[in-house]
């Protein structure tokens, strides 16, 4: 059963499987996430781990053995354990097992906590090695938001400001889901991204590193979406044509470059994480009137 977070103020509701973030709602009951129109897209927001992005033919290699893992790891398609819960925070669980094992050797246990604070759902994720060798882990964050907002302004009038200036370029995807070694222009004006179609004929634009620590989304005249992810060294933004969402994405890891064939260990973005130790990560949404 789907668990539901309120505090007059905001509405969350999080789904067990993938400890997956469904729905965010204001103090009027209008939805600020993804519609999820299976005719493009039905996430929500998932955690992604162990790995974000693709692998180099969907496999990566440890101590001399391959092992094959889909984009954007497995802890989306898993059933997490709730393991405590109030009116305004909720706590899930996911332990290592033999499915887990069969494509990820290490033990583990992976956090995933929500909780309401006025106008803001902070999310919490992290991993602890219950094995007694290093374990490899990135964490990422996918959340969809509705786009338009539902407070009455045009698609084309909304916009992503940057809290941080950008580099000039942007890391650019591959045809097999890796990062191409040639970049691409930064479609930033200033601080200011103005959302079209068009940014994402090509897939997600990819900041790498990102120099700032939260954006602000939404048309410039109403009700915005604040996303604060401090310490989180990139972010993804990405939409299907037409679609009724955009994707906010920070992450602490990235796809593989493209031909990459060494030990994860080398995987650029990989955490080592060491026995008995726990790696975090942390992003915010807050609505700003």
């Amino acid at each position: 059963m789907s668990a539901v977070l309120t505090n007059g103020v905001l509405t969350a509701t999080i789904d067990p499987l993938g400890a997956e973030l469904h729905s965010l709602k204001d103090a009027a009951g209008r939805e600020l996430m993804t519609d999820a129109d299976p005719a493009f897209w039905t996430g929500h927001a998932p955690i992604l781990f162990p790995i974000i992005g693709a692998l180099q033919d969907d496999t990566y290699r440890v101590d001399g053995a391959a092992f094959h893992m889909a984009k954007h790891g497995f802890a989306r398609r898993r059933t997490f354990a709730k393991v405590a819960q109030d009116d305004v925070s909720v706590r899930y669980a996911l332990n290592d097992d033999a499915e887990t094992r069969a494509v990820y050797p290490f033990g583990f246990v992976l956090h995933v906590d929500y909780r309401l604070d006025g106008a803001t759902l902070h999310i919490a994720v992290s991993v602890t090695n219950r094995g007694d060798s290093d374990l490899p882990a990135s964490i990422g964050f996918h959340p969809a938001f509705a786009w338009p907002l539902p407070y009455g302004r045009d698609r084309a009038a909304h916009r992503m400001v940057f809290s941080d200036t950008e580099a000039g370029t942007v890391a650019a995807i591959a045809a097999n889901g890796t990062i191409a070694a040639e970049r691409r222009p930064s479609p930033l004006d200033g601080k200011v991204l103005t959302l079209t179609d068009a940014l994402f004929a090509d897939d997600a634009l990819v900041f790498d590193p990102v120099h700032s620590d939260r954006v602000t989304y939404g048309a410039p005249d109403g009700p915005q979406l604040r996303v604060d992810f401090p310490g989180m060294p990139k972010l993804g933004v990405w939409t299907k044509s037409g679609s009724a969402f955009v994707c906010v994405e920070p992450w602490d890891g990235i796809a593989d470059p493209e031909g990459f064939a060494g030990d994860i260990f080398d995987k650029p973005g990989i955490h080592r994480v060491a026995p008995g130790a726990t790696h975090r990560a942390a992003m915010s949404v807050t609505l700003v009137d």
